[in-house]
């Protein structure tokens, strides 16, 4: 099963459209994750449309339509691996700790806000990952987004892409 984990995608705030090898990720995954700070419903809407399973929430920058679609946080199973999305969880400092005792009945939790990709397992065996952005680089060297592949309950082949500069 392929995974495509993206956030906060800012259109048409940061972005005029996203970028396409980030659509086409959308197209070969068999599940997209989305955590949250789209800033319009066309962009949900686009995503709706070609991925063939969206888990989605709403971030602190979108509005009451998108708020009315998403929730704060999503759950679900797929094959044998709990996944939970949420948008903020808060600084870095203690994430780890807060993650472990909020999210108890997860495996993975998929989470953006910050714009900077992470990767950590708390020591509760959480495994906690932010995707960075495909749209706003923030402080970071590249605009980002990830892939994997869940095979045998088990998350496989993570990677981190990083997207060229956009051009005007």
């Amino acid at each position: 099963m392929r995974l495509l984990l993206t956030s906060d995608t800012h259109v048409p705030k940061r972005a005029r459209v996203l970028p396409p090898p980030l659509l086409a990720a959308v197209d070969e995954a068999d599940v997209v994750f989305h955590a949250g700070d789209w800033t319009d419903t066309a962009t949900l809407d686009l995503f709706e449309a070609r991925a063939r399973r969206l888990v989605a929430v709403h971030g602190n920058n979108d509005g009451p339509e998108l708020r009315a679609r998403l929730g704060e946080v999503a759950r679900v199973e797929c094959g044998g691996i709990r996944f939970g999305v949420v948008h903020e969880t808060g600084p870095a400092r203690g994430r780890e700790q807060r993650c472990q005792e909020r999210f108890t009945d997860l495996d993975v939790l998929v989470f953006g806000h910050s714009h900077i990709p992470w990767d950590t397992t708390t020591p509760g065996g959480l495994r906690l990952l932010n995707p960075g952005s495909p749209t706003d680089r923030r402080r970071q060297p590249y605009c980002t987004y990830m892939t994997a592949e869940v095979r045998d309950a088990r998350l496989l082949d993570l990677r981190l892409h990083r997207l060229p500069p956009r051009s005007r």
